[in-house]
């Protein structure tokens, strides 16, 4: 009996890896990890070339990780998680049990925002402390000391978008702009929007004052914040977005 953590990559169905494929084919059970991200198909389309029934699993499913678990005491049983296993911490929580209960596991990893992000042009180990917005961020200070602590330390700050995959709701750029914009950030201030990194990515570059009225309609999304300090290199990448 063996539990596999198989990441799925960021687009559609064609990102899992061979290998990752040839492991889900011998499972009994297939959950999808799906609150964290969404890839750029539906579930159908997954079941059609996995060949596979898949068992939405959803925030509380995944934190609460007994069904899994237990099911891979028994049976072979595949986790699939958008990105890669680890870009969301949670998912250590599997390998922790697996190992205290001794059963078998198998991590096969895929691309992850964490490195698409390079499709930019921004030099990734230039990267500081990744934060996020969420849907409630009235009260949210955490993202602006994260932006203000890495341009200190002249670092980029990926902010990743709060999203709810089951419900189709998301936070989007426009939103997000406009929480930094009223929250110290400077209108005139540079940053990236991106849109479906590591599929059908849409980058835009330009001051947030000028973002904030454009259409970004395809998601996920997130916004990058560059460091003041820029090799020349990304200087020139960043030109191609610029809008």
């Amino acid at each position: 009996m063996m539990l596999y953590l198989i990441g799925l990559g960021l687009n559609d169905e064609k990102d899992i890896s061979i290998k990752g494929l040839e492991a889900v084919k011998k499972c009994e059970f297939v959950y999808l990890e799906y609150y964290t991200s969404k890839l750029n198909i539906g579930i159908k389309e997954l079941e059609k070339i996995y060949k596979k029934k898949i068992i939405i699993a959803d925030r509380n499913l995944i934190e609460n990780s007994d069904e899994v678990i237990k099911s891979s005491e028994k049976y072979d049983v595949a986790l699939l998680i958008i990105g890669d296993v680890f870009s969301a911490t949670t998912h250590i929580n599997f390998i922790i049990e697996c190992k205290k209960r001794n059963i078998k596991y198998e991590v096969i990893h895929n691309a992850s925002i964490l490195t698409a992000i390079g499709e930019t042009g921004l030099e990734l180990y230039k990267f500081g402390k990744t934060t996020s917005i969420p849907f409630d961020n009235e009260d949210v200070r955490a993202p602006i000391e994260a932006i203000k602590s890495n341009l200190k330390s002249n670092l980029h700050t990926l902010i990743l978008l709060d999203l709810d995959t089951i419900n189709g709701k998301y936070l989007s750029a426009n939103e997000a702009l406009k929480y930094l914009a009223q929250n110290g950030i400077p209108e005139k201030m540079k940053v990236l929007v991106c849109c479906q990194l590591g599929g059908n990515s849409k980058v835009a570059y330009s001051e947030i004052r000028n973002l904030l009225n454009m259409k970004f309609d395809s998601f996920p999304q997130c916004i990058i914040v560059p460091s003041g300090k820029l090799h020349f290199i990304e200087e020139e990448a960043l030109s191609l977005w610029r809008t």
